[in-house]
């Protein structure tokens, strides 16, 4: 199931090589800043409007033939409920979902009468690949916790695909994930969503199309882990400080290029003699003014209501959008305000307590926000919750429906796949079986919403990946090939052979 790069021999490369360097010093030495109507060069790599895709995706969706799952209790993610009905998938893509459905000929038809089907499950906040397991010091990638503001690091650098949690997690149905770096900084850096299927390098399992995120934190964290090496931020409000220091920056480094972007047209069209120089290209300020631009979505881990209304105030100060509070504990304190943003707020089932600013947290949060109208997600940031994330989302559900918060069961599914795909910038591809988006469908053994449920089939745009009862469909991690130790049962009780591994988690939480 591996995808293959495109090789280029070395000598050709070489000679690329020498013709780039060749024709660089030809306009160099050709171009003095005098002449009229010549830009000063400004060199490959130096000017972030050239390639705002350094490390393009190389994913190809794997082969797939037209298939049809029959007489199923379909959630949509619409918030609609089909009984009986049918998803036929062709060409990698949702073709047709409904009663009454032609079956096109030669379609390979499954018999899903009994079963549900739902959208594939999203998991918006992951860290599979950058906590990798096993669960050693040469594994843990996912925190560059050297300075309160990373964002020149980027997830994906961190990933290793070998990761076997990439798939347990696929035994859960998962089919989408964001992962991000950790939450020691006030900037942690660039998120990053993946496909699940396996790949030999992190750029064949990379969403096409899919916009960054840009990690942030409040709180406990960064005051933590730099306030203990007896620098800022040590306080809260030094965490504000960090925040507002750095949009600052970040909006003075945009006014610079603008700056020179209208210098340059001016001289292009005659209105100098000199032509401008460029500013100096900040890794750091190129993904800070990607979020001022609009292109990276702000995915900011938050406990506390308090500071979620604060970074809502930064935001508006500085002119950005926050995509998703990630945990949000207390997000039912401020419901209203989230709605009216229109931020989406990622948490858990029952997850609560384990420290200070989590300890208002109660399983009734996700209810809530639902019945506030706020985008409502049910994430992991666990290597194992992943593996049954519908099941949180039950607990959560149970959770509101002892409080009186009546939730359909086809609205609920939607914090798994239709909210976090919106909240991660993909709902126009994938969250939803709707004709035209991603064939990325499961087929459950019963209602996902129960604790027996199983993930019978997984399909990642109209390919089966995964199969619980066909050994030749289930994916193996190479770092696991060879291995012999006990079995692991993984989340479906399957997996005979498979070594057991310690499992890791996000190390400040």
């Amino acid at each position: 199931m591996k995808r293959h790069h495109r090789v280029v021999p070395l000598v050709a490369a070489l000679a690329l090589l020498g013709a780039c360097a060749s024709s660089a010093h030809q306009d160099t030495s050709s171009a003095p800043a005098s002449d009229k109507g010549k830009d000063k060069p400004v060199y490959a790599g130096l000017d972030p409007a050239d390639d705002k895709n350094p490390f393009p995706s190389t994913y190809h969706p794997l082969p797939s033939v037209a298939t049809a799952l029959v007489g199923a209790t379909i959630f949509t993610g619409t918030g609609a409920r089909i009984d009986g009905g049918t998803v036929v998938l062709l060409d990698g893509k949702i073709a047709a979902v409904g009663k009454d459905i032609a079956v096109p000929a030669g379609a390979k038809v499954i018999d899903a009468h009994g079963k549900y089907v739902t959208p594939g499950i999203i998991d918006a906040h992951s860290h599979l690949g950058v906590y990798a397991t096993p669960s050693v010091w040469a594994n843990s990638d996912g925190n560059e916790a050297t300075d309160p503001n990373t964002a020149q690091v980027w997830a994906e650098h961190s990933v290793w695909p070998q990761d076997p949690g990439f798939i347990r997690a696929l035994e859960g149905g998962i089919t989408t994930l964001e992962i991000l770096p950790g939450s020691a900084n006030l900037f942690g850096g660039r998120a990053v969503i993946l496909k699940n299927v396996p790949g030999r390098t992190v750029q064949d399992k990379k969403f096409p199309g899919a916009p960054y995120g840009l990690k942030m934190a409040c709180g406990e964290n960064p005051k933590r882990v730099y306030g203990s090496k007896g620098r800022t931020p040590a306080t809260r409000m030094g965490n504000v400080f960090g925040y507002r220091k750095a949009w600052i920056d970040a909006q003075e480094y945009r006014r610079k290029w603008d700056d020179y972007r209208r210098k340059l047209a001016d001289y292009k069209a005659g209105k100098g003699d000199k032509a401008p120089d460029a500013p100096k290209r900040d890794l750091q300020m190129d993904t800070l003014a990607g979020v001022l631009d609009g292109s990276i979505l702000v995915q900011n881990h938050c406990y506390r209501a308090d500071e979620m209304a604060q970074m809502i105030d930064i935001s508006h100060e500085f002119g950005f959008h926050i995509a998703m509070f990630h945990h949000g504990s207390e997000a039912y304190k401020i419901a209203d305000i989230l709605k009216k943003e229109d931020i989406c707020v990622a948490t858990w089932g029952e997850w609560w307590g384990f420290k200070m600013e989590a300890y208002d947290g109660i399983e009734e949060n996700a209810a809530l926000l639902q019945k506030a109208g706020v985008c409502t997600v049910i994430h992991s940031d666990d290597d194992i919750l992943t593996q049954h994330l519908v099941q949180e989302a039950t607990i959560a559900l149970a959770a509101g429906r002892r409080m009186g918060i009546q939730i359909d069961e086809a609205e609920a599914i939607k914090w798994v796949t239709a909210n976090p795909a919106k909240s991660i910038g993909v709902l126009d591809k994938t969250g939803t079986l709707e004709a035209g988006k991603m064939g990325d469908v499961v087929l459950w053994s019963a209602d996902p919403f129960s604790v027996y449920a199983t993930a019978d089939q997984v399909f990642i745009d109209g390919a089966l990946v995964y199969d619980r009862h066909d050994p030749a469909a289930q994916p193996k991690s190479d770092f696991e090939l060879g291995q012999t130790g006990p079995a692991h049962p993984g989340p479906q009780g399957v997996g005979p052979g498979r070594p057991v591994l310690t499992t890791s988690t996000e190390q400040p939480q």
